[in-house]
């Protein structure tokens, strides 16, 4: 072969080549997630959400090779950042963590917004109800207080978070499942479990519904006694604590949870990659420590489990503020 035509088939053969190669590389860099992924927290800097948003975010940048960069979009009892979420672009660069309220805002008229309205990613962590009372009390089971409550409605009070929150809410629907009225015991608002505690050790409330790790300072100093636990399990930290079923026989669960979920219409293939690197984080052992040195409760469910999680919360939820008359 002349040499002009072998160069000029060596010229072509190599463009051919690079062509190839250039399309194997733009078809691998068009792989998800080709840039950063944001991370919406619908709640202040410094909570428990915020805190483990930002270690999921972390590890998920290790897991993704991408940053995942949190940002804080909070107001409205949680509506604007839940719906933040809900509204972006559904391409999987805008996810965030959903919380329980999803299933309490629009019951209370703040939003029309459900979990019907994001892609279930996971769940990740749910802290259960706990029944809390003074160490002195009479009241040695949860039976015990169940009992009394039906017997002298009205008589005894309640506290945990303020009129509405997810710990009212949790008395409130144990009360209705056992027969009693929902306001059987009047609710004493409070800006949180710690000084709903503090109310309960000096006398000005009866019981408290708050998660157990809330109250583990002072179950430890001797000064307040958890009778049950509304969730399926006994918890790793507390297995001396029945749950409410055992106690009482009631099936009646409420739990604070966080979940990862992005907007309604998201692409299997980000989907699926996001289900897999969380997966991969909840079962890290850094991720398992930060939670239990914390005392969250782990809870893993991906995808239809979360969703089918979420629809069973909603209900619950509607419920029971219908019940108090917090529903609009």
């Amino acid at each position: 072969m002349p040499l002009s035509k072998t160069l000029k088939h060596l010229a072509l053969s190599t463009m051919v080549i690079g062509t190839a190669a250039f399309a194997t590389t733009l078809q691998a860099s068009a792989e998800y997630p080709e840039r950063p992924i944001t991370l919406i927290v619908p709640w202040g800097a410094g909570g428990g959400t915020d805190a483990t948003g930002r270690m999921i975010a972390g590890l998920l940048k290790d897991e993704l090779g991408q940053p995942v960069n949190v940002v804080n979009r909070t107001g409205g009892s949680g509506v604007v950042g839940h719906s933040a979420i809900a509204t972006a672009a559904p391409d999987g660069y805008t996810i965030g963590v959903v919380t329980v309220e999803i299933g309490m805002m629009h019951w209370a008229g703040l939003t029309e917004l459900t979990g019907k309205d994001y892609t279930p990613i996971a769940l990740y962590n749910a802290d259960s109800a706990g029944i809390q009372v003074r160490s002195d009390s009479e009241w040695n089971s949860a039976k015990d207080v169940l009992d009394a409550i039906k017997v002298s409605p009205g008589k005894y009070k309640g506290s945990g978070t303020g009129q509405g929150g997810i710990w009212h809410l949790a008395l409130a629907g144990m009360l209705s499942d056992a027969g009693a009225a929902a306001d059987a015991a009047p609710w004493v608002p409070s800006k949180g479990a710690a000084p709903a505690l503090q109310e309960l050790v000096s006398g000005g409330v009866d019981v408290v519904t708050s998660s157990v790790v809330e109250s583990a300072a002072l179950i430890k100093a001797g000064k307040v006694k958890s009778l049950a636990v509304m969730g399926e399990a006994r918890l790793g930290a507390f297995p001396d604590v029945p749950t409410l079923k055992e106690a009482t026989g009631s099936d009646w669960q409420m739990a604070a949870w966080r979940g990862i979920a992005g907007p309604k219409g998201m692409p299997s293939e980000a989907t699926e990659k996001l289900s897999a690197a969380l997966e991969k984080v909840w079962k890290s052992t850094e991720f398992q420590e930060f939670m239990n040195g914390r005392g969250f409760g782990l809870v893993w469910k991906p995808g239809a489990e979360f969703a089918t999680w979420m629809d069973n919360s909603d209900a619950a939820l509607g419920g029971v503020m219908k019940a108090v008359g917090l529903a609009k």
